[in-house]
C-alpha cells in the first residue's frame, strides 16, 4: 500500500517511511488514538497489537496531558520509532505544549486543560520546568507529522475538511474541529481520527468516518484499530483488554 506522507508544513518535519521489500508481504497497518499520559494502557496495547517492523503503525497524537505519565508515553514512542515504521500524528494537545514553551505569556491555560499532569511527570510537580523535558522529548514533539494518508485511508487528529485535498486542509480542521455529521472527504478515503472523547468507550463508525477517541485518562479506554481486519483492541489502566469488530460496536452502539 503506497504511503503519502504530507510535507506541506515547514515547520512540522517529515519523512519518508521504509516499506518492507517487494518479496516480502506487506505488514499491518495498525492505528492507535489519544493516549493522554497513559503510558499502562499504551503498553498493554502495544503487547496486545505486538507491531512488528513491517506494519505501519500510526499514532493519532494527544500524547501528552491529562494523564499520570507523559514521560513514559513519549520515551515508549521513541523506542517505536527504533523498531517500527511509527508515523506520530500531532495533536492539539502537543501544539499547547510546544506553545507554552514558546510563549512569554503565563502558561495557566495549558496548565488548565491537563498540561499540569505533564510537568508533574517530569519535573515532580506541576511548574513549567521546561528543562526538567529532554532535548529528545522537545525533538520528537517538533517533528510530528500533520497527517498521513494511504491509497484508502486518511489519518488526521481531529477532523478534515470533506471538500479539500489534504495538503489544504487548515490547522482549525486537523486539530481542533469536532468529530460531525458532515461529509465524507470527496476523495473517497475514510477518515481516521481521534480527538472527540467517546466517554462510553465505543468508537464511533459514521459513513466514510471513524473516531477511535474513547477517553483513555477519564476511565475510559485507549483504542487500537487493525485497518485491515477492521478490529478494535482496547486496553484500559486498569489493565483491561478486549477486542471489538466493527459489527459488534455497530450493535453495542445506543440508538440515537
Amino acid at each position: 500500500m503506497p504511503i503519502l506522507v504530507s510535507d506541506d508544513a515547514p515547520d512540522v518535519h517529515t519523512s519518508k517511511v521504509r516499506l518492507p521489500p517487494r518479496d516480502k508481504p506487506p505488514g499491518r497497518t495498525l492505528v492507535i488514538g489519544d493516549i493522554h499520559g497513559c503510558s499502562a494502557a499504551l503498553n498493554l496495547m502495544l503487547q496486545e497489537l505486538s507491531p512488528t517492523p513491517a506494519d505501519i503503525l500510526v499514532m493519532l497524537g494527544d500524547y501528552v496531558d491529562r494523564g499520570p505519565d507523559t514521560r513514559g508515553v513519549i520515551e515508549r514512542l521513541l523506542e517505536l520509532e527504533k523498531h517500527t515504521q511509527l508515523i506520530p500524528l500531532l495533536g492539539n494537545h502537543e501544539i499547547l505544549m510546544l506553545d507554552a514553551r514558546d510563549s512569554t505569556v503565563d502558561s495557566s491555560s495549558w496548565f488548565a486543560v491537563g498540561g499540569s499532569a505533564t510537568m508533574e511527570s517530569y519535573a515532580g510537580w506541576a511548574k513549567p520546568e521546561w528543562n526538567k523535558v529532554p532535548e529528545t522529548h522537545w525533538a520528537f514533539l517538533s517533528r510530528l507529522h500533520r497527517w498521513h494518508a494511504t491509497d484508502t485511508h486518511i489519518f488526521a487528529h481531529a477532523n478534515v475538511n470533506a471538500m479539500l485535498p489534504m495538503p489544504d486542509q487548515s490547522d482549525d480542521w486537523l486539530f481542533w474541529r469536532r468529530l460531525d455529521d458532515s461529509h465524507p472527504h470527496f476523495s473517497g478515503k475514510t477518515l481516521i481520527c481521534g480527538h472527540t472523547a467517546q466517554k462510553n468507550g465505543l468508537p464511533v463508525l459514521l459513513p466514510g468516518r471513524i473516531c477511535i477517541d474513547t477517553w483513555a485518562y477519564g476511565n475510559g479506554w485507549l483504542t487500537g484499530l487493525d485497518v485491515g481486519t477492521e478490529t478494535f483492541v482496547q486496553t484500559s489502566q486498569r489493565g483491561e483488554v478486549r477486542r471489538l469488530s466493527f459489527d459488534e460496536v455497530r450493535m453495542l452502539t445506543p440508538k440515537t
